[in-house]
C-alpha cells in the first residue's frame, strides 16, 4: 500500500526527534554556526540542479535546502528566540505588504515600477536610512555583490546611459591597468585590475547577463575541457604534462569542436 504523502509538521517532527533528548548525537551537537557550511553546501548544490535542468534533482535539493532552514529555526526554538511558525508568519507579512500592486489598491505596470515600489517600501520601513546600499551581505562572492550594489546605484538614478559609455570605461580602465602593471607598482596592479573587474560587472549589467552565472558556467566548460584533454592524453599512453603546449591546445580546441 502506498504511503500517504509526508507533510511539514511531519518534517518539523522528524527534527524535533533529531534534535530531542533520545535524538541524534550530531544532530544535538550543532549550532547555528556549524549549520552555515550546510547551508552553504546545500543553496549550490540546488543551484547545480537548476543548471543541469534536473526536476528530480531540483526536488531532492530543495528538500535538503529546507531541512537546513527548518534545522536553524529549531535551534532559535531552543534558545527561546523564535521558531518555524513565526519564520512563515513573518515572510508572509513582509511579502504581503511589500506587493500592495497584488494585495492592495497600488498599481504597477512593470517590473521596474514594482522594483521602484520596493525599494520605497523598503525605505519606509528604515532600511535604507543610511544608504540604499545597506543590505547587500557582504559575504556574497564578490561578482554577485559588485551586480547587486551597481543594480542598487542604477535604481537611485546613478548609471551610465549606453553600453559603449561602460565599454569606453572598460578600455580607459585597461590603459591604467597597462600602466601600473609597467610601472611594477603591486598595490596600484590590484587597484586596477579591481576596476576592470568592477567595470565588466557594469558591462554584463548592461548586456543583461549574470557576471556569476557566466563565470560559473565559464569555469565548468573549462573543467569539462580540461578533463577531456587529460583522458586523450591517456589514451596516447603519455599525460599533459609530458605534451607540449601546441599539443595541448590541439586537444582543446578538439574538445571545443567537440561541443565540449
Amino acid at each position: 500500500m502506498k504511503r500517504q504523502p509526508a507533510t511539514f509538521k511531519d518534517l518539523t517532527g522528524i527534527m524535533d526527534a533529531l534534535r530531542g533528548e533520545s535524538g541524534c548525537p550530531w544532530d544535538k551537537d550543532q549550532s547555528e554556526h556549524t549549520i552555515i557550511m550546510y547551508l552553504i553546501e546545500e543553496a549550490h548544490e540546488l543551484i547545480e540542479a537548476i543548471e543541469e535542468g534536473s526536476p528530480g534533482k531540483i526536488c531532492e535539493e530543495l528538500g535538503d535546502l529546507l531541512f537546513q532552514i527548518l534545522f536553524l529555526a529549531r535551534i532559535e526554538k531552543e534558545k527561546g528566540h523564535f521558531d518555524i511558525e513565526d519564520v512563515i508568519d513573518g515572510i508572509c507579512d513582509k511579502m504581503v505588504a511589500r506587493h500592495p500592486h497584488v494585495f492592495g489598491g497600488a498599481v504597477c505596470e512593470n517590473s521596474a515600477e514594482v522594483l521602484k515600489q520596493w525599494d520605497d517600501i523598503k525605505k519606509s520601513e528604515g532600511r535604507h536610512d543610511s544608504s540604499i546600499l545597506n543590505g547587500v551581505p557582504k559575504t556574497l562572492p564578490s561578482l554577485l555583490r559588485a551586480f547587486m550594489i551597481q543594480d542598487r546605484a542604477s535604481r537611485a538614478g546613478f548609471d551610465w546611459d549606453k553600453t559603449n559609455e561602460v565599454l569606453g570605461k572598460l578600455e580607459e580602465e585597461f590603459a591604467e591597468f597597462k600602466e601600473a602593471a609597467k610601472q611594477n607598482d603591486p598595490g596600484r596592479v590590484e587597484d586596477e585590475l579591481g576596476d576592470i573587474l568592477f567595470t565588466m560587472v557594469n558591462v554584463s549589467r548592461f548586456i543583461k547577463v549574470n557576471p556569476e552565472e557566466a563565470l560559473r558556467k565559464t569555469i565548468n566548460r573549462f573543467i569539462e575541457r580540461f578533463k577531456y584533454m587529460e583522458q586523450a592524453a591517456k589514451g596516447r599512453d603519455t599525460s599533459l604534462s609530458d605534451m607540449t603546449i601546441s599539443e595541448m591546445d590541439a586537444l582543446w580546441k578538439e574538445a571545443k569542436h567537440k561541443g565540449i
